[in-house]
């Protein structure tokens, strides 16, 4: 389960993730709330506003983004990120403390955050190719959700605690602080373990990685499943806030929620890791499974039971999302994979300017259960679509070993088979000639 971590550089990256993941989450969770209770009265179309202004540039920016993860070296890339949104942080905070904040502001913070995470996500994603093995990708992926769950655990909780204790400002101001162990670790990393990286210096841009996704069914399946629950069923901001107020919660009462999510979203993340490998075939289970989970605590009549279904749901989503990532990232051609993983997050992210304001409107009109609800449905409506591929795509077959069993052929992922540098030198392969059979040889 944890083999990555005899990598010294995943080990150190993993470190400084979780630290920079805690206060990522006490941000999120302060940010959140000053924009449902600070800045609107309880407006929850305001909030999904927020959401589309800080998930959309993935999706504007994604020809640019996908190109700079390939062309540049990753680690460079995440030290500017990583100090971009540092000083963001610190911006926000002194402006919140000094009472200055308004809600244009927050929307303009909140596209500057998504501009700068446009850039460091794909970079980040790739980057851990760059870390590990081949054989270790899907086992790093599942990890480093693992280490974002176990933050989401407890940076909500912590964050809504501090709301309440010293304020939303300082909640920026110390995940600003959490920025310098993820500096730190790219600093304290041994850059000659770093696995050399195919550069594709071509002009194809982003057009050679949609090229690449279109031309093979299972990632259509995959990005088309990833974009349904994106849009609809991953705005648990909405949800959990809109929730707790109807419940008679405060900040202390949403951040609870978010811990609890992540409880199920840790547990999903940790069996992931387990797996030899990614399956598609884990996506479009989880996803129906999601849409249950989402249905059932939709009807759920008080904040204990809510939470608890949480789990659930937190469980499915992870699984969905964790393997879904394994999957393009081991199965892609390496030279493009900063692009497929660019058109990834933008798909991932820039799904949520779609579906938060409606989550959003549906929370205001409605209620949240109805747009809790609306998130099941396209979790029922992403796995009916991988049924369908599955029953047509003719990977469906009787097994070999059991009559009445079927299967289902999977792409495999992209092996690479370490050799000695020095007895497979270019020299010796230049200077080494091929030998032919004599005719006589060849007679006998």
């Amino acid at each position: 389960m944890f083999r990555s971590f005899a990598n010294i550089n995943y080990r150190i990256w993993f470190a400084g993730a979780l630290i920079s993941n805690v206060g990522g989450w006490m941000q999120a969770t302060a940010q959140d709330w000053v924009v449902l209770t600070e800045l609107t009265d309880n407006d929850a179309t305001a909030m999904g506003v927020t959401m589309a202004l800080q998930f959309g540039p993935p999706l504007v920016l994604v020809s640019l983004t996908g190109w700079v993860a390939d062309r540049f070296d990753r680690r460079h890339i995440l030290f500017a990120t990583q100090s971009a949104l540092l000083a963001l942080a610190i911006a926000v905070g002194v402006l919140l403390l000094n009472d200055l904040m308004t809600l244009p502001m927050m929307f303009g913070f909140a596209l500057g955050f998504g501009i700068v995470n446009a850039f460091d996500a794909p970079a980040r994603q790739a980057f851990v190719s760059d870390m590990v093995s081949t054989g270790d990708t899907s086992n790093a992926v599942a990890l480093n959700s693992a280490s974002f769950n176990l933050a989401r655990m407890v940076g909500p909780a912590v964050g809504g605690l501090l709301i309440v204790a010293i304020g939303s400002g300082w909640v920026f101001i110390v995940n600003a602080a959490t920025f310098l162990a993820m500096l730190l670790a790219l600093m304290l990393m041994r850059r000659s373990l770093l696995a050399p990286r195919l550069k594709n210096r071509n002009r194809g841009g982003l057009a050679a990685g949609f090229r690449y996704v279109w031309g093979r069914s299972d990632l259509r399946v995959v990005f088309v499943t990833v974009f349904l629950i994106g849009a609809f069923g991953m705005n648990f901001p909405i949800f959990a806030s809109t929730m707790a107020l109807e419940f008679g919660a405060g900040a202390d009462g949403y951040g609870v929620l978010s811990s609890v999510l992540a409880i199920g979203s840790l547990i999903g993340a940790l069996l992931a890791a387990r797996r030899d490998r990614a399956r598609v075939r884990v996506v479009i289970l989880a996803a129906g499974g999601f849409g249950i989970a989402a249905f059932v605590s939709s009807a759920m009549p008080t904040y204990a039971s809510y939470a608890v279904t949480l789990t659930f749901t937190g469980f499915m989503i992870v699984t969905l999302l964790t393997t879904a990532n394994g999957y393009v990232q081991i199965t892609t051609d390496p030279a493009l994979r900063g692009r497929v993983l660019a058109l990834y997050m933008a798909v991932i992210m820039g799904s949520t300017p779609v579906g938060a304001p409606i989550a959003g409107w549906v929370a205001d009109t409605f209620g949240p259960r109805a747009a809790i609800m609306l998130g099941g449905t396209a979790g029922f409506v992403a796995c009916a679509i991988g049924v369908i591929w599955v029953a047509t795509s003719g990977r469906l077959r009787r097994d070999e070993n059991r009559r009445f069993l079927l299967t289902l052929d999977e792409t495999r992922p992209l092996r690479v088979i370490e050799v000695d540098p020095i007895e497979f030198s270019d020299e010796a392969a230049v200077t080494t000639p091929i030998r032919s059979a004599k005719k006589s040889e060849r007679e006998n």
